[in-house]
């Protein structure tokens, strides 16, 4: 019966599109390509509106329904994270926001939903709430930052969703099996309209509801004592490129918060693979340190111990993938030119 909502979310996400999508086109939401972008036309962006209906009234509708009581107001603090995030990405997206003052409302809606979040889940928990606050806003840039090719941003809510419904069921909280699986489902919906002839971008409004809504159900279920595999391992591999890439333009004296195409996705796409290609790149090192976070989770020393030595060695050959492919081009067109390699 959980699986339903997530059902509701992905067919919501599915049509909703038809009625955003000529709205987008007539206020002339537009995403024009730069020198620093992945893509080479102009795409109308904006999508993330529809995804943000569906997740939002879907996990609404959800806590409205669910028991126990507890478990529904969970529900209702993710649902209202991801609204006000997706709101904030919308004047973004429609009229632009200054770096400070979008640092300075990401750290509020962090600060909001630890907040709530640390009162109504255990007031033990009250100690964590500047970390929960830094999470949040930290996260929402993650994903901001990784939404660069087509179908990266919408494959991760998927596999992310799926991960944390199954940290749900494992760990007996029904609340985060429903938010995984409206996750899961609403950017499922979204893959679609990315991926197809008429393709669209989710624009901030998408990536801040990704990012909100996947790190405050985190927060959530760190809150509610799920182990720390289930919630972080999913997300490794989004943590790994956006930090390594901000420490390696920050050592080089770059403006870490200015468009640039130096993430390991990106480097993909530069060294010859498609958007498609990159982002199955990026979904197979996510599914293998997210099915190692279940293992360190569920395992006792020495296999948590070896799963979590293995997730790090899937993470180190992730941000090797654009050299390595590199290579093995250039191998192929030097066997293809009859030059040794």
């Amino acid at each position: 019966m959980l699986a339903w909502w997530g059902a509701v979310a992905l067919i919501m996400s599915v049509l909703l599109p038809l009625t955003v999508r000529p709205w987008l086109v007539r206020l002339g939401v537009v995403d024009v390509p730069t020198d620093r972008s992945s893509h080479t036309i102009a795409t109308i962006r904006g999508m993330g509106l529809a995804v943000a209906g569906a997740l939002v009234l879907t996990m609404s509708a959800a806590a409205l329904t669910h028991q126990p009581a507890a478990a529904a107001v969970t529900l209702w603090i993710c649902a209202g994270t991801a609204a006000t995030a997706a709101l904030l990405g919308w004047v973004e997206d429609f009229r632009g926001v200054g770096v400070r003052l979008r640092a300075l409302f990401q750290l509020g809606i962090g600060l909001v939903a630890s907040s709530l979040l640390a009162w109504h889940l255990n007031h033990a928990v009250l100690w964590l709430i500047p970390a929960g606050m830094i999470a949040v806003a930290a996260y929402i840039n993650v994903a901001n930052f990784m939404d660069g090719i087509n179908g990266i941003s919408g494959s991760h809510g998927v596999l992310v969703g799926v991960f944390y419904a199954a940290a749900g069921a494992l760990s007996s909280q029904s609340w985060l099996v429903i938010a995984g699986l409206v996750i899961a489902g609403a950017f499922a919906g979204f893959l679609p309209w990315n991926l197809g002839k008429r393709n669209v971008f989710l624009g901030d409004v998408g990536s801040y509801l990704l990012g909100a809504s996947v790190s405050v159900t985190a927060v959530a279920a760190f809150f509610c004592g799920v182990s720390v595999e289930f919630v972080f391992a999913p997300v490794l591999i989004y943590l790994a490129d956006t930090f390594v890439t901000l420490i390696r333009r920050i050592a080089e004296g770059e403006r870490w918060y200015t468009p640039h195409r130096r993430h390991a996705y990106q480097r993909l796409v530069i060294v010859g693979l498609s958007h498609v290609q990159a982002t199955l790149v990026v979904c197979a090192a996510t599914v293998l340190t997210g099915l190692l976070g279940i293992m360190a989770a569920t395992n006792r020393p020495p296999i948590s111990v070896l799963a979590g030595v293995l997730c790090a060695v899937v993470v180190l050959l992730y941000l090797r993938t654009p050299t390595i492919f590199q290579r093995l081009r250039r191998r192929r067109a030097a066997a293809a030119a009859g030059e040794p390699s």
